[in-house]
C-alpha cells in the first residue's frame, strides 16, 4: 500500500494496492506495520464503528478530548463520500487547514486520522457505508463536535442542496467557540508522544 501525508501533519492517505482476478479483486485494507512506520507510534484497534447514510448527508466534525484522545483509520466500504480532516489543534502551525479526499468502497482508500484532529464527510450515494477503526474505545462526554458550516473554516463540502445534518451537528460550536472553551487538543498534547511503535507500551 501508498502511504502518503496530508497537508495536515500526521494525517495521512492510504491507498492499497489491487490484486484484481477473473473471480474479482483483493486489497489489504490495513496493514498496522506499515501504517506504524509512517506515523511513527502505534496504533492498536480497540474499536470498530459503522455508520450509514443516504446520499447528501453531512456529519462532523468531530473530534475526542485528550485524555483519552482517539486516533481513526477511515474507510468507505460501500458506496462513495467526500472526506475532511481539519487541524484542530491549539497552536498547530496549520490550525485550520484541511484536507478532502474521496473515498469510496471501489478503491479501498483510507484516511488516518491522528489526535486532536477534527474528521467530517458528506456522502456521494445513497446507502454509503464507512467503517471506522479507532484507538480508544468510546466514553461518553469526550465528544468534540465542530459546526461543519463553520464560515472560519470554510470547509469544501461541494454539496449543491442543503445537506441532511443531525440537530447536534446543525447546532454545534463553531471553532473559535470550542477553542474559548478549552475543548481542543493542543499541538503539543497531540504531538509529543513519539515513541516507537516497537518500544512503546499500549496508552
Amino acid at each position: 500500500m501508498h502511504i502518503t501525508e496530508t497537508t495536515v501533519p500526521g494525517s495521512y492517505v492510504i491507498t492499497p494496492k489491487p490484486h484484481p482476478d477473473e473471480r474479482g479483486n483483493f486489497f489489504e485494507g490495513l496493514r498496522a506495520d506499515h501504517l506504524e512506520a509512517a506515523i511513527g507510534r502505534p496504533f492498536l484497534p480497540r474499536q470498530i464503528n459503522y455508520s450509514t447514510s443516504r446520499r447528501n448527508t453531512l456529519r462532523g466534525i468531530h473530534g475526542v478530548t485528550l485524555p483519552p484522545g482517539q486516533a481513526k483509520y477511515v474507510t468507505c466500504v460501500r458506496g462513495a463520500l467526500r472526506d475532511i480532516v481539519v487541524d484542530l489543534r491549539v497552536g498547530s502551525p496549520t490550525f485550520g487547514a484541511y484536507q478532502t479526499q474521496v473515498l469510496d468502497a471501489e478503491s479501498g482508500r483510507a484516511v488516518y486520522v491522528p489526535d486532536g484532529v477534527g474528521h467530517g464527510f458528506l456522502t456521494l450515494t445513497d446507502d454509503a457505508c464507512i467503517c471506522y477503526v479507532l484507538s480508544s474505545v468510546y466514553v461518553p462526554g469526550t465528544q468534540v463536535d465542530i459546526n461543519p458550516l463553520d464560515a472560519d473554516l470554510a470547509l469544501p463540502w461541494g454539496f449543491t442542496e442543503p445537506p441532511l445534518m443531525s440537530h447536534k451537528d446543525a447546532t454545534a460550536p463553531s471553532v473559535t467557540e470550542a477553542a474559548a472553551a478549552g475543548l481542543l487538543t493542543s499541538w503539543k498534547e497531540a504531538t509529543r508522544d513519539t515513541r516507537s511503535p516497537t518500544t512503546s507500551q499500549p496508552r
